[in-house]
């Protein structure tokens, strides 16, 4: 049966108590093992997916370090509004790793003309006020051959892929830490479902132990 979207996976490093970041934005929970466990993930997917928060917050390079790999994923921002700034890792280095924009109908022309002065940077704009993940999906198979997206968050771009059911498997490692705060970000934002047997299902794959860490690999339920 012919796929209709790439096989996306959900990664993240949380807290004991579900936190990705403290309420200050400290998101330095993995150790130096996990940290490569993750690179070796990296490089068997063709993208890696984040959000404009996680941008503006880590200014994460998303390539792939700590193991041997002769590629590198397409890095995949999801912007709405174009804001990403000049100054950001990402933008630094599109001419050397391949780097896919995708912003919403309602960017200004300012930013989409100054996104469009990149030479190897490509836009793609999808959704009228905000990004629409299913549509784009659809692209990134069609378009790129994309096969398999890992998203790395935050916590808007993990529940809009839960709440869609548009992820077929979660990766998370668990951290030994207790950050606590209702301004801490957690893995999941949103509205969350009202009822349990709304939630999404899940089937445990593999546990993993990374010396005090534990690695837990579930797949999604599609019947129930």
């Amino acid at each position: 049966m012919e796929r209709s979207k790439p096989y996306i996976i959900l990664s993240a490093a949380i807290t004991l108590d579900g936190k990705i970041a403290t309420k200050c934005g400290d998101s330095k929970i993995s150790s130096n093992k996990d940290k490569t466990r993750l690179h070796k993930l990296r490089s068997t997917v063709d993208g890696i997916l984040i959000g404009i928060n996680t941008v503006k917050q880590d200014d994460p390079l998303l390539t792939i370090r700590y193991v041997r790999c002769n590629h590198n994923p397409i890095r995949i921002i999801l912007d709405s509004n174009g804001d990403i700034e000049r100054n950001t890792r990402i933008l630094k280095t599109s001419k050397k790793f391949k780097t896919i924009i995708v912003v919403s109908e309602k960017i200004s022309q300012q930013n989409l003309h100054r996104l469009y002065s990149y030479p190897n940077l490509d836009i793609i704009i999808s959704g009228k006020k905000t990004v629409d993940i299913k549509q784009l999906l659809q692209y990134l198979l069609q378009k790129y051959s994309m096969k398999r997206i890992l998203v790395e968050g935050g916590s808007n771009i993990n529940w809009s892929f839960v709440r869609e059911n548009l992820f077929d498997e979660l990766i998370i490692t668990i951290a030994p830490y207790l950050v606590g705060g209702k301004k801490s970000i957690s893995f999941l934002s949103g509205s969350g479902f009202l009822t349990i047997e709304d939630s999404t299902k899940l089937k445990l794959k593999t546990v993993t132990r990374l010396d005090n860490e534990i690695v837990i690999n579930y797949v999604r339920l599609y019947h129930f």
